[in-house]
């Protein structure tokens, strides 16, 4: 969409603000954060997809269609798109791996949450250090304003996706 609100039609040749120069450079980002995702899951033993609930876990509390609730087995399997059996598997091992807890509602017992260990943020931390400074140092290239519209592009792109993905299950 063009600032007008009518979709733009990409142009042949350089074209920055174009459809097909951010889809380039959006699939250049994609590649980028799963080579650097899919380093970490070697280096902690992990799977991809280990990483990817991580993810969910971690951003849980940031969902604005989750209302603040934790998160559970049966989210994560929604938004991961896993079998029940998979989604366990995925859980036990990061919480054998130390990433995990699983914590007990106080209001229904058979409720299980999935937080983040503290130790985990740590390690995370330490390992993703690099890309949060890169991306800091990104951020300080763009004026506030600038940064505001970025911001607004990107949680409409993900909107959208978001929709796409309950559109085509």
């Amino acid at each position: 969409m063009s600032g007008t609100g009518t979709p733009s039609t990409p142009i042949q040749g350089h074209d920055p603000a174009g459809l097909r120069s951010f889809a380039v450079q959006l699939r250049r980002m994609n590649n980028e954060f799963n080579r650097i995702a899919h380093d970490f899951a070697q280096s902690q033993g992990l799977h991809l997809t280990d990483v990817q609930a991580l993810i969910a876990i971690l951003d849980a509390d940031s969902d604005p269609d989750a209302e603040g609730e934790p998160m559970t087995p049966g989210r994560l399997r929604k938004q991961l798109n896993l079998t029940s059996g998979a989604v366990t598997a995925c859980v036990d091992r990061l919480e054998k791996a130390g990433h995990i807890r699983r914590v007990r509602a106080t209001g229904d017992r058979r409720v299980v949450h999935l937080e983040y260990a503290e130790g985990a943020r740590a390690v995370a931390r330490d390992y993703f250090g690099p890309l949060a400074r890169s991306t800091d140092a990104a951020r300080g290239r763009f004026s506030p304003g600038e940064l505001a519209v970025i911001a607004r592009f990107l949680t409409e792109l993900n909107r959208e996706l978001a929709l796409l993905r309950g559109n085509s299950g």
